[in-house]
């Protein structure tokens, strides 16, 4: 029987092979074709980019916005609505057919650079455009790692662009990279090549989104965030999206309503710019797959600002809101006029008309220890690891997810001697942030430190560098420093590919290795890069702490 669908971008596909019936996502089999497609004329439109560069044209801004975000847009859980993806394959097809009359040769372009058709012959393009078209299993394992990676690296890219931060080189390596994975003459180890290139891109672009945040925003600093609720009614901003929450903050002041944080936006509670405002009242709730019972006993609207989306229950669709790249159908989506500006006065005067949010938990949480706080700390942690208070730091970055095999992030936390310390950005984060683990036994040290969302791994790699330096080290591998990362969807992946681009070795990825790599390309991963899995907490902790 032919499979309804196939995708396995992310790390919760079915059977760890794929989602053929239904994606675990939600995403129905129209949906999965539609963004197939779209995938396929992005990838089409960028081979006529890079052809028209290297004539020595120029490709707009708004050329390469287009291509970000529609990569974004098929990024797992950012949105589910079939009209939305569309009219973007619409756009995109029309973009590509101006461009493609400013080529001088455009005989020697892939078919999906030429390719178009009335929207009634959609289907059955999508029907053959598909991943498993690329019928050599590395050959697709490899286009796959390369796209998800520029899917991950565009959600950076368009995040920076939404503060007018821009690079136009990583714009057109992602373009070209695309219009590679469209090129059959391309063997395993070019793409291989490729698929190291596009992580050192990977770290110019989380490089390109950490300016924007900290030019706008301030460096983070080390905060207390509630968890409690207050007594107004309340806006729940969800997704990663910090330039979406400060136009709503700007907006509720002096409205009685407060503005509360969800999941990835937890790290905006760190931003001096944004901590200024008096009716940021903290986070709520937890990791993203809880959504369906926060958002139910929060009472107010929901802004849900990027990808984290579960399909919701009908209870709390009514005051449920999208923008940006987000989508679901049903939903009431915020669009942003030519300026980037976006009117949130509908989620205001719905907001007044709700029950204040149900506490759920109450206390604090500390945050924000991003690359600024953790340098200006650098000499307590010299001395404390000079005179053995802690013998090893962990990377437990990435991403929560639903499966119950992910209480092993919480179990190995746990069991870490109390001279360990967690690096984490991402909502893994929300497997151990609440554990109560304290400070490193004499010093000031917290044994979590939090950098912020997974747009925020910049931060991580930038302090193992910057120890590296002061310990005199010639390899970054040399640092009693180990790497135990979940991993959920495709900005991940751009993150792992930048740490490769490092010279980080011996990650440990987990709870499952991905389905799209083949056995010959984890082989390639596992000899050049000691890529592991993850066993067992009790083996785990002597493999990776000793």
């Amino acid at each position: 029987m032919d499979p309804k669908m196939f995708c396995f971008q992310c790390q919760e596909t079915a059977g760890c092979k794929g989602c053929t019936v239904r994606g675990v996502c939600g995403k129905s089999p129209e949906l999965a074709a539609l963004q197939d497609l779209l995938v396929y004329v992005t990838r089409g439109l960028s081979a006529v980019t890079t052809a028209l560069r290297a004539q020595g044209g120029e490709v707009s801004r708004e050329v390469n916005n287009l291509v970000a975000t529609n990569m974004f847009r098929t990024i797992t859980n950012a949105n589910f609505d079939e009209a939305a993806i569309r009219e973007r394959i619409a756009k995109t097809l029309e973009v590509k057919a101006n461009l493609l009359g400013e080529l001088d040769n455009a005989h020697d372009l892939p078919a999906a650079a030429l390719w178009t058709a009335p929207e009634a012959d959609w289907e059955a393009k999508a029907a053959t455009v598909g991943v498993l078209s690329t019928k050599d299993e590395d050959i697709r394992s490899l286009r796959e790692l390369i796209t998800y990676g520029v899917k991950g690296l565009s959600a950076y890219t368009a995040h920076a662009n939404a503060l007018l931060k821009y690079d136009e080189s990583v714009d057109a390596f992602m373009q070209e990279a695309l219009a590679k994975t469209l090129d059959d003459s391309l063997t395993v180890n070019d793409l291989v090549a490729l698929t190291l290139e596009l992580g050192k891109h990977g770290v110019d672009g989380m490089a390109l989104l950490d300016a924007a945040n900290t030019g706008a925003y301030g460096n983070p600093e080390v905060s207390e965030v509630s968890i409690g609720v207050r007594k107004n009614p309340g806006i729940l901003v969800s997704g990663h999206d910090l330039r979406d929450l400060e136009m709503l903050l700007e907006q509720t002041q002096g409205t009685g309503v407060d503005v509360y944080t969800h999941s990835e936006m937890l790290p905006a509670n760190y931003y001096p710019e944004l901590k200024k405002y008096p009716n940021l009242a903290g986070n709520y709730g937890n990791a993203w797959w809880k959504q369906t019972s926060e958002f139910e006993s929060f009472n107010g609207p929901i802004l849900m600002t990027t990808n984290c989306i579960v399909p919701p229950k009908d209870s709390y669709k009514g005051r449920m809101f999208t923008t940006g790249q987000a989508g679901y159908p049903g939903c009431v989506h915020i669009e942003a006029n030519e300026k980037g500006e976006k009117d949130f006065s509908q989620l205001i005067e719905l907001a007044r008309t709700c029950e204040p949010p149900t506490q759920i938990e109450e206390g604090t949480i500390v945050g924000g220890f991003a690359h600024e706080q953790v340098f200006a700390l650098a000499d307590q942690v010299v001395d404390a690891v000079k005179t053995g208070k802690i013998t090893k730091f962990v990377v437990m970055a990435g991403c929560d997810g639903r499966a119950k095999s992910r209480s092993y992030y919480t179990d190995f936390a746990k069991a870490l001697p109390k001279s360990v310390v967690i690096l984490t950005a991402g909502c893994a984060k929300y497997k151990y942030n609440k554990l109560g683990l304290g400070n490193v036994p004499g010093t000031g040290i917290p044994r979590v430190l939090d950098a912020g969302q997974c747009n925020d791994s910049y931060s991580l790699a930038l302090i193992a560098l910057k120890h590296k330096e002061i310990f005199g080290l010639d390899d970054i591998n040399d640092l009693p420093l180990a790497f135990n990362i979940a991993w959920y969807e495709q900005k991940a992946v751009i993150v792992l590919l930048a740490l490769l681009a490092l010279g980080v070795k011996n990650i440990h990825l987990g709870p499952t290795l991905p389905a799209f790599l083949s056995p010959n390309v984890t082989k390639v991963l596992v000899d050049n890069f000691g890529i592991g899995g993850i066993t067992n907490v009790e083996d785990d902790l002597k493999l990776l702490v000793g």
